[in-house]
């Protein structure tokens, strides 16, 4: 694994590894060998992607994007959402199984509950791979396709700082910590990716958590709900704020930062930097508007495309393109993945961030 050069990113690297998890950077390129020599199964075999829970506009784009990717690469896509929650997504992966799915693409409600479906995936001969997020404590997992979520977090964190910073030249700040649902493998990763940056900050006093919510435990919004968030918000207002300014919130994604502002407004005080992640209309609107400040390029038609290019590989039993061999210990094993960059988005650059995107383009002219 390449060693991180700073001390906290270090000891957030360490703290995800305890977790069954490892912090997403750069490392040393190479590949990782499919079935080699021919074709490994036939062009019109059937595909399967779980998805989770329809919670952000980019898995609901995911899942046209899977079927019209798959179809027009000559697959038979079997794409399926899990809104009843994880005993569902285990059902359908089951039934992908029966099914002969050759490829099982997961983006997992819970990464640590799916072994036994997984393992039955792989009892088949289907190749799983891990979809957005990391398939945690099971051996039974080929590949991971994601952003790099750990530099997602550090890119949350900065934009932050550069945020405050634009509006109050000196601190001290007061800010707020919010995090992902507990049962998302990502959730963590984003956090400590934006820990490694303001803790820091904290320890030196540049920043005040008024609360004193600090821990990724107090931070946590189960199932990304924006009511859980916005109920959370409401809360730390009332309790933390009364006569106090709030200069600044880490947010995890766009949903949450939108309940974070709702709250904010209804308390009748004035609007703090709210970082977020994901691109949703509504929040570059709210960047354009000079409300949310940033959000998180993570183009799902390049992580889908990806994914769907990994498919046609191991079709072909070519070597698929991995660019990290060694930072995905998922408790098991070490997964060979694929990461694509992220880019942030603020109002100095959202007009350029989304030239080529057919639905945020014409919202950003």
């Amino acid at each position: 694994m390449r060693m991180f050069g700073k001390a906290g990113k270090a000891a957030a690297v360490a703290a995800i590894a305890a977790l069954a998890l490892t912090a997403c950077g750069r490392t040393d390129s190479g590949s990782s060998s499919s079935t080699a020599g021919g074709e490994a199964f036939p062009k019109d075999s059937m595909i399967g992607v779980a998805l989770p829970q329809k919670t952000s506009e980019n898995w609901v784009l995911a899942e046209k994007l899977f079927n019209d990717g798959l179809s027009s690469a000559g697959f038979k896509p079997d794409v399926q959402f899990a809104n009843g929650g994880v005993s569902e997504q285990q059902n359908q992966i089951s039934a992908m199984v029966t099914k002969g799915a050759k490829v099982i693409i997961v983006g997992a409600i819970d990464g640590a509950q799916l072994g036994t479906q997984l393992k039955q995936a792989k009892d088949s001969g289907a190749t799983v791979i891990a979809y957005d997020r990391l398939l945690l404590n099971t051996e039974n997992v080929d590949y991971y396709v994601a952003y790099d979520n750990f530099k997602v977090g550090e890119l949350q964190g900065q934009a932050l700082l550069d945020g405050m910073k634009a509006k109050k030249p000196s601190g001290p700040y007061n800010i707020e910590l919010f995090a992902g649902s507990p049962d998302d493998a990502n959730a963590k990763v984003f956090f400590d990716g934006a820990m490694s940056v303001l803790k820091p900050k904290i320890d030196d006093g540049t920043l005040k958590v008024v609360s004193g919510q600090t821990s990724f435990e107090q931070a946590v919004t189960q199932g990304w709900k924006a009511e859980n968030a916005q109920r959370r918000a409401d809360t730390l207002l009332t309790g933390s704020y009364g006569t106090a300014s709030l200069d600044g919130v880490l947010s995890p994604n766009d949903t949450l930062a939108r309940a974070v502002l709702t709250s904010v407004k209804a308390a009748g005080k004035p609007l703090p930097v709210v970082t977020g992640q994901d691109s949703e209309v509504e929040s570059v609107k709210s960047i354009m508007a000079g409300e949310q400040y940033s959000t998180i390029n993570k183009d799902t038609r390049k992580l889908v495309e990806h994914a769907i290019t990994m498919v046609k590989d191991l079709q072909a039993g070519k070597e698929l393109e991995i660019n990290d061999k060694d930072s995905y210990k998922n408790g098991v094993k070490t997964v060979p993945a694929f990461l694509l960059p992220p880019q942030i988005v603020t109002a100095e650059n959202v007009k350029t961030a989304y030239v080529d995107d057919p639905v945020l383009g014409p919202i950003t002219k």
